[in-house]
């Protein structure tokens, strides 16, 4: 049995060292050698992509004033965008915030490149940054809103919004960015981040979107004095005038439909500018509509709004990649097909290894290619008891 999804029955691929009976050691050892070879091959023949995108793992150095001193700390980020050579308006989408803080460190930009290539597709540069005290990059966290019975979210949203803007400075500068027109795309923590800075906006900035955005919600159902964050939206609407669209769902787990609707009104009767969509419920937790699963579902609220300020791009965007035309391992299953597939589209450092038995296994969206390719073989040669094989480094086939 495999417990699984990414490991299913196929074949095909090149050999590698037996790893199923080996000692501890000896895979470890096994698994540096292949490690070792993957390496000198992809940078042999480098990175693509298929979809006339470019993806671009970078670092931002930011500048912030302390109370003491100013601090010039590097933030780690993914750039997406159209691989055409010219400039393109920019997109920042600013990620959520993990009810546990010893996850913070293992976020990471990629997570997000799926919905970060949507945008891109329709003609964006997208960047997805890691605020200071996540993943990465430097500095410490400064987003902590406080102790649940008194806390602070207008401090938190605003350091938060304060990273964004760092951002934003830094990305105007590249050559590929059109810097009259940004986008300021959030969720969760990031959604609320990204109304603080509506309230202040740097130049450039022409509309903003908040999915599910908000603060201080420790379990499921349940948000640190409500009526605080509600406080904190009329103060953000005082001041921000830039067109928003709002998406919260029926089943929101982390800010009930009744408790978004509040965030809502207080913004806009202060003032603020937004559209709310109630969208319907989705999966488990509607607080991930911003997701890969939920782009059918999103891309069309998106698409409606940017339409609406004259803010589209490409007038159909960028294709995805034609399934018909891909070249699948020899031997695959229907069902292995479909997991190849999705492989294909699943975002870096990623690896796909097979046994000669047909069973396979794969891992995307890690922070390294050794993570990636330790990980697949790991899962391969778990279930499959026989030697495994690469088939795909990334998006680059082994030979």
């Amino acid at each position: 049995m495999c417990p699984d999804r990414r490991c299913q029955q196929g074949g095909g691929g090149w050999i590698l060292d037996d790893l199923a009976g080996a000692s501890r050691r000896d895979r470890g050892d096994a698994m540096g050698r292949f490690v070792a070879i993957i390496l000198a091959f992809i940078t042999l023949a480098g990175p693509a992509f298929a979809t006339g995108l470019v993806e671009e793992d970078i670092t931002l150095t930011a500048t912030f004033e302390g109370r003491r001193a100013r601090a010039v700390l590097d933030l780690e980020a993914l750039v997406v965008r159209p691989d055409d050579g010219l400039a393109h308006p920019l997109v920042v989408l600013n990620h959520g915030a993990p009810r546990q803080a010893d996850d913070r460190p293992g976020m990471h930009p990629r997570r997000h490149v799926l919905n970060a290539r949507e945008f891109a597709r329709r003609g964006w540069v997208v960047v997805v940054p890691m605020r200071r005290g996540y993943g990465q990059s430097e500095g410490e966290y400064v987003e902590s809103s406080g102790r649940c019975d008194d806390p602070d979210y207008l401090a938190s949203a605003r350091a938060s919004a304060e990273d964004v803007r760092q951002v934003i400075a830094r990305m105007a500068e590249m050559p590929y960015v059109d810097a009259s027109k940004i986008l300021v795309v959030g969720q969760s923590a990031g959604g609320l981040a990204t109304v603080a800075l509506t309230a202040s906006p740097p130049p450039g900035v022409v509309a903003a979107i908040n999915f599910a955005g908000g603060r201080g919600s420790t379990k499921p159902d349940h948000v640190c004095r409500p009526e605080r964050l509600v406080e904190a939206f009329a103060v953000f609407g005082r001041t921000s005038r830039v067109p928003m669209l709002w998406v919260y769902t029926d089943n929101d787990r982390y800010f009930a439909p009744q408790l978004a609707r509040r965030f809502h009104e207080a913004f806009t009767e202060a003032g603020g500018n937004a559209r709310f969509i109630a969208a319907p419920p989705f999966g488990e937790d509607g607080h991930m509509l911003f997701s890969d699963k939920g782009i059918p579902i999103w891309t069309r609220y998106v698409e409606e709004f940017l339409a609406g300020q004259r803010l589209t791009q490409f007038e159909r965007p960028l294709p995805p990649r034609d399934v018909s035309r891909i070249a699948y391992p020899k031997g695959l299953s229907e069902s292995g097909r479909a997991a190849f597939a999705r492989y294909l589209e699943a975002p870096s450092h990623k690896a796909f290894v097979m046994s000669p038995s047909g069973a396979f296994g794969w891992r995307s969206g890690q922070r390294s290619l050794d993570e990636a390719v330790g990980q697949a073989v790991e899962l391969c040669a778990k279930h499959a008891g026989k030697r495994c094989r690469t088939v795909m480094i990334n998006d680059e086939k082994a030979q």
